[in-house]
């Protein structure tokens, strides 16, 4: 009887083995898949998280379309209006609050 338990536990244990090698192979294949998809993920969140902001502030949507309309001008002088308010905003929501 204490064979055939010591089989069986050789048997486990030879198996465990074998799947912790597999395990760690298929580590090292979700680290270089991992590798692979960060920047394009990391840029899906910015995407995401563009979108969240202007659902959240679709004051700030509906001025920057009446801008656009009310202001005919070159495109690229309101691209650049555009992008010198966002920054402006930018820096202003990173002033911490000091209540």
């Amino acid at each position: 009887m204490t064979g055939v338990m010591n089989g069986k536990l050789l048997g486990l244990t030879q198996r465990r083995g074998e799947l912790l090698a597999r395990i760690a192979v298929q580590r090292e294949e979700m680290t270089e898949i991992e590798a692979e998809w960060n920047v394009p993920l990391a840029l899906a969140d910015q995407g995401v998280a563009a979108v969240r902001f202007l659902r959240h502030h679709p004051l700030l949507v509906a001025g920057a379309i009446a801008f656009v309309v009310i202001r005919r001008h070159s495109v690229a002088a309101l691209l650049w209006g555009v992008w010198n308010v966002w920054k402006g905003y930018c820096d202003f929501a990173s002033i911490p609050d000091k209540s």
